[in-house]
């Protein structure tokens, strides 16, 4: 019999692994149904699905309604129409909402028609007022090789949706006619618009969900190098659909030198509920976007020319350290700032810091090959995230030397935070003013025009960048 030791152990293994379970994707994308009954409604717009019900065939839809004694009657109440049809169509607003189901939206079309015929018996078209609706779900379907993907189906439509009236008062001598003719329609409209609509819809949904794969999967540009995304898995969450998504970085190639999946690295995700779309990007995924854009770098600067209120300030420290020293300061004196390694991301929510180490040279003159010291630095800078239009920016703001140590020294050793001031102002005229610069043209997100908005905005959590649409 297993002790009471034995049966602790195993739980606290099992509560371990279902902890290690516990993965999140380097991005997770939402989408709300407003975007999608917009998107759906431009794709029927585009395959002319009004001119298809402007074309619905009533008449003979009728006929083949009827079979038997009762056609032979219907066609001779039929001879007394010279011709049945729609003479005008349109598609009223689509309804995407969330089904009584879970992992299901249901997408309603309601359809307004106005059809006619005209009979020997009087002069005048008799107008006839339709109202019907076709409905579909959107739910996942998994293939045979374990892939997901949202499907449209089950559209149809039936009587119970189905509202046939008269436009207009109409002689008693062709009300039973028109009365005929509108049975005749309760069971053959639905069926028409089935067998004609349907398709066209399920097709423009296909087209839709394929445009916005497309979309995702874009590279979004980073100088050389590209981020790029696909999809992980979708889901449906309430009134949205979700894209857990996987990201790579490229080089100037397009050959993968990143790769990001489902790790155990936190990830908030915001509830979407206020807005219509939201794209959260993990931290590991935005720290890779900052080195991507902020490589190492070396920069030679000649203080007496380039930053003569800096070279002063210099001196006046070295003189304290060594004069003799100082004195072989020449015009030429060249200070070289080399940053190592990649750049520390930092987020919190609604701030983020970059953090980086940076190796600064002092020589006295330009032709001097040995330093007069080297100095390593951890610096830190307030990372400020912003948007315009549909453009992502990063400017580093200020910068402060948080830690300087004494690497290499060929002058009298001294304490290296004599020097912290001076050179937090070297790096403040020299370094952030080139990374600023390679920042300054921004990340384009192609999703925010593609999703049918002008502009973005953002906003940080303690482990993530959520892009949102801005708001009007």
């Amino acid at each position: 019999m297993a002790s009471p030791w034995t049966f602790t152990f195993l739980c606290g293994l099992m509560a371990a692994t279902l902890v290690r379970a516990t993965l999140n994707p380097p991005a997770v994308l939402d989408i709300g149904t407003e975007i999608i009954r917009d998107k759906l409604t431009q794709e029927l717009e585009d395959k002319n699905a009004i001119a298809i019900l402007q074309q619905l065939p009533l008449y003979s839809a009728i006929l083949e309604e009827t079979s038997g004694v009762l056609e032979i009657l219907i066609q001779a109440v039929l001879k007394n129409i010279m011709w049945l049809k729609v003479t005008s169509a349109s598609i009223l607003q689509l309804q995407v909402q969330a089904s009584a189901s879970t992992q299901q939206l249901v997408v309603k079309i309601p359809i307004d028609l106005v059809a006619g015929f005209k009979t020997p018996l009087v002069s005048t078209i008799v107008q006839l007022h339709l109202e019907t609706e076709a409905q579909a779900t959107i739910g996942l379907q998994t293939d045979a090789s374990g892939s997901t993907q949202l499907v449209l189906s089950d559209c149809s439509t039936s009587s119970e949706s189905l509202s046939i009236t008269l436009l207009r008062k109409i002689s008693f001598l062709i009300s039973p006619l028109a009365n005929t003719v509108m049975k005749l329609l309760v069971p053959a409209l639905p069926t028409l618009v089935e067998s004609e609509l349907c398709p066209v819809i399920e097709q423009a949904f296909n087209d839709m969900y394929a445009d916005l794969l497309e979309v995702i999967r874009v590279p979004v540009s980073l100088g050389s190098d590209s981020l790029e995304f696909d999809i992980l898995s979708p889901a449906i969450e309430d009134d949205f659909v979700q894209f857990n998504l996987e990201a790579s970085l490229l080089d100037s190639n397009g050959t993968a030198i990143e790769w990001f999946n489902n790790s155990e690295a936190s990830l908030t995700i915001p509830s979407p509920e206020s807005t219509s779309f939201s794209l959260v990007v993990r931290q590991d995924v935005v720290k890779a976007v900052v080195v991507a854009l902020l490589p190492t770098e070396k920069l030679v600067v000649l203080l007496d020319y380039e930053l003569p209120e800096l070279a002063s300030p210099l001196k006046a420290v070295i003189e304290v350290i060594s004069e003799e020293a100082a004195e072989q300061l020449e015009a030429t004196q060249t200070v070289k700032i080399v940053t190592q390694n990649t750049p520390e991301l930092l987020l919190s929510q609604g701030s983020a810091t970059v953090a980086q180490q940076i190796v600064l040279d002092l020589y006295p003159t330009n032709e001097t090959r040995r330093a007069f010291f080297t100095l390593g630095i951890e610096a830190s800078s307030e990372a400020q995230f912003y948007t315009e239009d549909d453009r992502l920016f990063l400017n580093l703001n200020d910068i402060s030397s948080d830690q300087i140590y004494l690497m290499n020294w060929a002058i009298k050793r001294f304490e290296p935070e004599i020097l912290s001031n001076v050179t937090t102002e070297i790096l403040a005229s020299v370094l952030l003013p080139s990374q600023n610069d390679k920042l300054s043209s921004g990340i384009q997100v192609l999703l925010v025009k593609a999703l049918g908005f002008e502009a973005a905005s953002c906003s940080l959590t303690d482990d993530s960048l959520v892009i949102t649409p801005a708001s009007s």
